[in-house]
């Protein structure tokens, strides 16, 4: 599997993580996805999980909102819902890329509008000099699919971790360009 690729809850997801970041901490050997996804819709709200199947025009589309250095391979994408009786709160991402040699992987959360509303350090294979802060990440909340989404615009640095810098806005950009193309509040494909 190349770089960049959305992860399916399947995958390594289910090994053991690094600290979540974003919002409360659990500790790194507790941690499992469905904590982290408890996290992103505490109780009592449910979790439904969907996998969207993309052709190649969706992928076109989701290539291009992305933009060409957040690369985008896989035509199965799957993702988590949250609901509040039958109202959506978000969905649910986890993005599995290399940073510079080693894994990193993020569960992003997308609200309704299309904000990313949360994102998880789930898993830093590099030194953790290198790990994003939470704070760093911070940042990023509330933000849209847009030019300043980027390490060149409107996303600070992480003084000496430039390359995880630029993976985590790209992590972002993926997610939230898969997330207009998949609608996935909507039920069916997309």
């Amino acid at each position: 599997m190349r770089h960049g690729f959305l992860v399916t809850l399947g995958l390594a997801v289910c090994a053991t993580f690094a600290p979540a970041v974003g919002g409360g901490r659990v500790d790194a050997q507790e941690m499992t996805q469905e904590q982290a996804l408890r996290l992103a819709f505490p109780p009592p709200a449910r979790v439904e999980r969907r996998t969207a199947y993309l052709d190649e025009s969706h992928l076109a589309r989701a290539r291009a909102l992305a933009g060409r250095d957040a690369e985008i391979e896989s035509t199965v994408v799957s993702y988590y819902v949250g609901f509040e009786g039958d109202r959506p709160l978000g969905a649910a991402y986890f993005d599995a890329h290399r940073v510079r040699t080693l894994p990193e992987v993020l569960m992003i959360v997308v609200d309704t509008a299309g904000r990313l509303q949360r994102v998880e350090l789930m898993r830093f294979a590099e030194p953790p000099e290198y790990s994003p802060p939470a704070r760093w990440l911070g940042q990023l909340i509330g933000r849209v699919l847009d030019d300043d989404l980027s390490e060149r615009r409107g996303i600070a640095g992480i003084t000496g971790a430039t390359l995880t810098t630029r993976a985590v806005a790209r992590a972002a950009r993926r997610v939230l360009a898969l997330h207009q193309v998949i609608d996935p509040f909507e039920v069916g494909p997309p």
